[in-house]
């Protein structure tokens, strides 16, 4: 049923659909919206990896192409653009952390206004993280776990997220309270547990 709808909605969106609803969402693809305008556009995913998409990011000529498809997104919205990204999600089964897309980057800062919501989403208690015996034995090795509150003396309080690497480059994410998720080398990171 969700493939049916989804395949009738990409085939109906495009100009007929955007003058015959003019008060109502629209979704369509990045493609359908080209010529088109709206008071307020929403442009979700706008994060590396999905936008632009990873295969993009291998071939230079698909990246830009991607770029282009980033321009056309944004140029529809007349008074109002959105643009979401999630620093963590679930993709196929696994769970991703990706950073906010390049595109963004590329938007003079003084016409951007960042709003971050933080969630807490509990995991079941048999996930797991790692992919391997080693790396998780490995990130025991730190003292640190995950869903652990730590201190950092520039950033605050957060919470373990990710963990990668092993020796003395081996990395640590954390959502910390007021600056959001960053990643850290372990040897040099100075955090000290919360309790």
């Amino acid at each position: 049923p969700l493939n049916a709808f989804l395949a009738h909605a990409a085939l109906e969106a495009g100009e007929e659909q955007a003058d015959e609803y003019q008060d109502a969402v629209q979704l369509m693809t990045l493609h359908s919206a080209k010529g088109l305008e709206f008071p307020l556009v929403f442009m979700t995913g706008v994060e590396e990896g999905l936008f632009p998409s990873q295969q993009s990011m291998d071939e230079p000529g698909r990246l830009e192409e991607e770029r282009r498809l980033c321009y056309v997104g944004m140029t529809r919205a007349m008074q109002k653009l959105v643009l979401t990204y999630a620093e963590q999600r679930r993709i196929y089964g696994q769970e991703l952390f990706h950073k906010v897309s390049r595109f963004i980057s590329e938007i003079p800062p003084d016409t951007l206004h960042e709003v971050r919501i933080q969630t807490k989403v509990e995991k079941p208690s048999s996930y797991s993280r790692f992919n391997n015996a080693a790396s998780h034995e490995a990130f025991e090795q730190t003292g640190y776990s995950l869903g652990q509150r730590v201190r950092h003396p520039k950033f605050g309080e957060g919470t373990v997220l990710n963990y990668e690497g092993t020796g003395p480059q081996s990395r640590v994410q954390i959502n910390f309270d007021n600056v959001g998720s960053k990643w850290l080398v372990v040897s040099y990171a100075r955090l000290d547990p919360v309790f």
